[in-house]
């Protein structure tokens, strides 16, 4: 029986705790009973307790939400309730399902903790049949070897650039693709290799098994073999993170690729469609263009949505020049084999989304880049009553990371309306198995989070896009200050001048805080680590200016930026 009040989320809580547990319960609503009031006057005289909720169990007065929370804790709540199997000693005080950067970071902060701890990471292989070993997304199919392949078609614009440093060489420079993923493979399998041997060292227990709640406190593992164990828990961590999307058309499952396929393909991929305008989506593009392949970009909307689109489209623009196409306002509707091989040949049939235009193309791989899911559908999650957002599969969660389920947490990529970032679900890792079990309070801070895509020409930004600061804070109450520039080690090369792009958007009411900061130019991410430190110190456009640029380099433009957008004055650069 819980006394309790509709608007009080302490109420909710204690709530949640007994559907979580599968236990049936009463709430008497004191604010929308008659005599509600006259009934809570009671209840203070029997218990010595004025606040609600007040709970009481088979007869036995429990108290109020910490009250409760603690018998469950110390298990006098389950005895009180008759259910013997709960009692029973966990076997580990935390299960987290997911080895990827935020699973890992948790678990071996939590053991370092003095916990025990275990962590199940299965890969389900793609359609194809492409899987990986430990550590996640990041690790083995997304940043590291995004960056190692970026960086390869860095080494092309390099040497083109040597001969006008005076480099001489007369054989003819070409790509190897079966040499660079072979490099990148090997790299990628120490770093799984290293997770082992650190989780082995910490004295986690890993098991490389798909994880499924078949009841509270307990998980079905089961492994490649199909070998079924049971494991329970105090506490869970969902850390399975995302997986591509397929837009549900003939011919996407059977001969498409995704991000999971392209960085262990065994054959170079020829004539490329990426479809997509995701970071993911250009980013590829932008690799595999600066490979040598003939690439083509199929954009169904806007480019790199979420992010600012004046340099959205300054990327697009980039990539342009330098030889990626674009279809824009289509979509694919079907794919059809004509050949098969390494690679073989593809037929794309597509169609305008604003008309009933169509057209056909062919291609050698089609990589699709259209967004990812969430990997919560089906471990389980319905049977102990964790809610997901059904559209989408996120997981809603308080600012603690948990869930409306008291003993499950989340962190990561599932997490709805957060940020998915490694950096981010590493620190939200760390952060809550030391609020758990470290005594700490410290939340991770969501808040101008710094971020780059790898594309051609990178882009930096940390804080608002400018379409998102001008619907916080009004236009008429920022100032946006902005400049093009020319990295110097391209003069020499006599290449792309004004093309790289900088600007800080500036909140006039607040001191001119520097509430947006972008940059479009190599090596962007070092560019805005560096300053993401001082916004979050609450850089203002005055201490940019008392800072003294490092010249020559890219990252002094910020240091000297006096051209607003408002006075329209001409921002084309002339020298260093």
């Amino acid at each position: 029986m819980i006394f309790s009040k509709t608007f009080c989320p302490y109420c909710n809580k204690v709530k949640e705790l007994f559907r979580s547990l599968r236990v049936d319960y009463y709430a008497l609503e004191l604010d929308v009973t008659e005599n509600g009031d006259s009934i809570q006057q009671v209840l203070a005289e029997l218990t010595n307790q004025r606040t609600v909720p007040n709970v009481f169990v088979n007869g036995t007065h429990i108290g109020g939400c910490d009250a409760t929370y603690q018998a469950y804790k110390d298990g006098a709540l389950q005895k009180l309730l008759g259910d013997n199997q709960i009692t029973e000693p966990y076997e580990y005080d935390l299960i987290i399902i997911g080895g990827g950067s935020g699973g890992l970071a948790c678990s071996k902060e939590a053991a370092s903790l003095g916990k025990k701890v275990m962590v199940l990471d299965y890969v389900v292989p793609t359609p194809l049949g492409t899987s990986w070993g430990l550590g996640g997304t990041c690790v083995n199919v997304g940043c590291i070897p995004k960056k190692l392949m970026h960086q390869a078609a860095l080494l092309g614009q390099a040497l083109q650039d040597s001969r006008k440093y005076g480099w001489q060489y007369e054989e003819q420079v070409k790509h190897n693709w079966e040499t660079m993923v072979e490099a990148v493979q090997n790299y990628i399998g120490s770093l799984n290799w290293g997770y082992r041997v650190s989780l082995r060292e910490k004295s986690v227990t890993y098991l490389n098994s798909y994880g499924e709640f078949v009841e509270p406190h307990k998980i079905k593992a089961t492994n490649r073999k199909g070998q079924v164990t049971y494991h329970t828990a105090e506490t869970f961590v969902l850390a399975t993170g995302e997986r591509p999307r397929y837009p549900g058309i003939p011919g996407d499952k059977e001969f498409c690729i995704t991000s999971d396929d392209l960085f262990s393909l065994p054959y170079c991929p020829g004539k490329t469609l990426v479809v997509g305008a995701s970071y993911v989506a250009l980013e590829c593009a932008g690799f595999l263009a600066g490979l040598g392949l003939d690439v083509t970009v199929m954009v169904r909307s806007i480019l790199l949505r979420g992010f600012d689109q004046e340099m959205a489209e300054k990327v697009g623009a980039y990539m342009e020049t330098h030889g990626v196409k674009f279809i824009r306002k289509f979509v694919p509707v079907q794919v059809e084999q004509l050949e098969q091989g390494m690679p073989g040949r593809l037929k794309v049939t597509a169609k305008s989304t604003e008309g009933s235009e169509t057209l056909e193309e062919e291609y050698n791989t089609v990589l699709l880049a259209i967004g990812r899911d969430a990997c919560t559908r089906n471990i389980g999650l319905q049977t102990i009553g964790v809610k997901i957002n059904e559209k989408n599969g996120k997981v809603p969660v308080n600012d603690v990371e948990q869930t409306n389920v008291p003993y499950v947490y989340a962190i990561g990529d599932i997490l709805e309306g957060k940020l998915e970032l490694t950096p981010v679900a590493i620190q939200a890792g760390r952060l809550l198995a030391q609020r758990l079990y470290g005594g700490s309070s410290k939340k991770c801070d969501y808040i101008n989070v710094p971020t780059t895509v790898f594309t051609p020409l990178e882009y930096g930004s940390c804080g608002y896009p400018e379409e998102k600061a001008i619907d916080e804070y009004g236009q008429q109450n920022l100032e946006v200050y902005h400049t093009l520039f020319w990295p110097l080690e391209w003069t020499v090369a006599d290449r792309d001048n004004n093309t790289c792009y900088a600007k800080v958007i500036c909140n006039k009411q607040d001191n001119n805080r520097v509430v947006g900061l972008h940059v479009l130019g190599p090596n962007a991410g070092e560019v805005t680590q560096g300053f993401a430190a001082a916004i979050k110190c609450g850089l203002t456009k005055e201490l940019l200016d008392e800072t003294i640029g490092i010249h020559p380099t890219c990252a002094e433009v910020f240091t000297t930026m006096d051209i607003t957008k408002s006075s329209g004055q001409d921002i084309t650069q002339k020298g260093c």
